[in-house]
């Protein structure tokens, strides 16, 4: 597979993943949405729907969307190592356009929000009116904490994804899940999303959470508050951490 086949396939797999995995944020969190306050539930579906949707865009190469993916399987040989930089700096730059797309969607409502007589109130609280659309934020900021829930979310997903490829036909034949897998995947992300998404939010995506900081940190929004970089760190290192115990779990049991 080239280079651009690779850039294509992921910029526009991550765009489309967080466009609609922000796009269920903004519908549930901003004001004049016909969403607005429809609860965890709903964000941890639209989480997975969006995966179950970037996954099959992305195909052609191999629909990581998510460095720490990239990072499992190239640990377990599936993915040259110098295939890595182009994997991840791709869905960097699609999980950046894909949160431009948000916000471009939702102009009116993140204006609405945050043109509100509290929003300059809320201005530098932690977390602030739009943050959650954009990124991750503890509800406990205890850094640890939040690092070993990353940790442990990311890496179920990373086994989850790995494991696809254990399965056998009748004649013991390892045949893996095919594109049913994309569909698998997408439920174990509203899993984590419902049991293990509660204290950070389970980024467990180190662009979904960097990308969209960034685009929050330079988008001319009225009221919008910090972008909480001393937070940033953790998940970007949380999940590469849980995937690299994953991939490693793995190639001890199996590889």
């Amino acid at each position: 597979m080239s280079s651009s086949d690779i850039f294509t396939s992921e910029v526009i797999g991550t765009m489309v993943l967080v466009l609609l995995g922000g796009g269920v944020c903004a519908a549930v969190n901003l004001k004049r949405s016909k969403a607005f306050e429809a609860g965890w539930v709903a964000i941890a579906f639209g989480w997975g729907l969006a995966v179950l949707t970037g996954a099959y865009i992305a195909q052609p190469s191999g629909a990581h969307l998510n460095p720490a993916v990239t990072l499992a399987l190239a640990i377990k040989g599936d993915t040259p190592w110098s295939d890595v930089p182009v994997y991840m700096g791709s869905e960097l730059l699609g999980a950046m356009l894909g949160a431009v797309l948000v916000w471009v969607a939702y102009y009116g409502q993140f204006q609405a929000t945050l043109r509100e007589p509290d929003a300059a109130e809320l201005k530098n609280a932690n977390p602030g009116p739009v943050h959650g659309v954009f990124f991750t934020s503890p509800e406990v900021r205890k850094p640890l904490l939040n690092l070993l829930t990353e940790v442990v979310a990311t890496f179920v997903l990373i086994f989850a994804i790995l494991t696809q490829g254990l399965s056998k036909d009748v004649e013991g034949h390892v045949v893996g899940l095919g594109q049913l897998g994309a569909l698998i995947t997408a439920l174990v992300v509203v899993g984590i999303g419902l049991s293990l998404g509660g204290p950070t939010g389970y980024a467990i995506n180190p662009v979904r959470d960097l990308g969209p900081r960034i685009i929050h940190a330079v988008l001319p929004l009225p009221n919008k508050g910090g972008s909480d970089w001393s937070y940033a760190w953790i998940p970007v290192v949380g999940p590469l951490l849980g995937a690299a115990i994953a991939a490693g779990l793995y190639n001890v049991a199996w590889g």
